[in-house]
């Protein structure tokens, strides 16, 4: 378990990635090796959880970390939790196990989320609606909100557009309206016990994420997916005043890496005394881990 006194920092969002080759047939690695290009990441295919864990033991920063289960909108084969989860176990000093169900997969979603809060203590699940093409607040993913609520476990939404299948034909497939924030607000609405993660400044949609984040208590966002140096003016104004207590360190590993993040982030205007609390005590609290 990760020990919060000792660590420097929670990252929370970081991908899960398979072994180089498991996906030579259905056009994942295409998606990756650009992506990697877009971000200028300094590799041509992602690390493995062990190389993540190892990477993150280093920089003395625990990570939140989840594969995505995307199947049926690209075809890209899933990463199974529980291959994950086994593997978050043997690095759990630094990693903390979210999980990732396809929404439209009913009552399977539901029986495998229950079972993988049972068998592991899984945190959360990431849901990635551009990715999985769902509006988050349509009905057909509320059995999946009500065990998320019900167990106190996260519900982290991508949000925006942040570069995934960019420059590809089609944007790779990808339908940005899906991940508006203010469908999100509906599932606020109706699930006011559950906790919400909005992932990324959410562009071109910021300002109604932070509305939404403001105006619904159980509404976090985490700063994933951008450099801190490029965060538009009202994003850090928020960070600063209202939102202090529930803006949330993350990276989007590996496409950044933590410490990239945090060296660019400590050259914006954040008031110093705020800092501690966003790179760690936030996400803390949030999971559980400190009062």
């Amino acid at each position: 378990m990760v020990d919060i006194n000792k660590v420097r920092a929670i990252d929370i969002h970081t991908h899960a990635e398979e072994p180089c080759g498991c996906h030579h047939d259905d056009g994942y690695d295409d998606l990756q090796s650009t992506m990697a290009k877009y971000f200028r990441a300094p590799w041509e295919h992602p690390p493995t959880i062990p190389e993540t864990a190892a990477h993150f033991r280093e920089q003395n920063i625990a990570a939140v970390i989840f594969p995505v289960d995307a199947e049926r909108e690209t075809g890209y084969r899933r990463y199974n939790n529980d291959e994950v989860a086994e593997l978050v176990a043997e690095n759990s000093d630094v990693l903390i196990q979210f999980a990732s169900i396809d929404p439209w997969k009913g009552k399977m979603a539901v029986r495998e989320a229950r079972r993988l809060i049972k068998d592991y203590g899984v945190k959360g699940f990431k849901f990635h609606p551009t990715m999985q093409g769902f509006f988050a607040n349509d009905r057909m993913a509320y059995p999946f909100y009500e065990v998320i609520e019900e167990e106190g476990c996260v519900a982290l939404f991508h949000t925006g557009q942040t570069g995934v299948g960019s420059g590809m034909p089609g944007g790779n497939g990808m339908r940005l309206k899906y991940s508006n924030p203010m469908y999100m607000d509906d599932v606020a609405v109706d699930f006011p016990d559950m906790k919400i993660v909005l992932a990324h400044p959410s562009f071109p949609w910021q300002e109604e994420a932070l509305a939404v984040a403001q105006h619904k208590p159980n509404v976090y966002i985490d700063l994933s997916g951008w450099s801190p140096r490029y965060f538009p003016p009202i994003l850090v104004r928020y960070c600063n005043s209202i939102l202090r207590k529930k803006v949330l360190f993350g990276s989007d590993w590996p496409m950044i890496t933590p410490e990239r993040w945090l060296a660019d982030f400590e050259k914006i205007d954040i008031k110093p005394e705020l800092i501690e609390d966003i790179t760690k005590n936030n996400a803390a609290r949030l999971l559980g881990l400190m009062e």
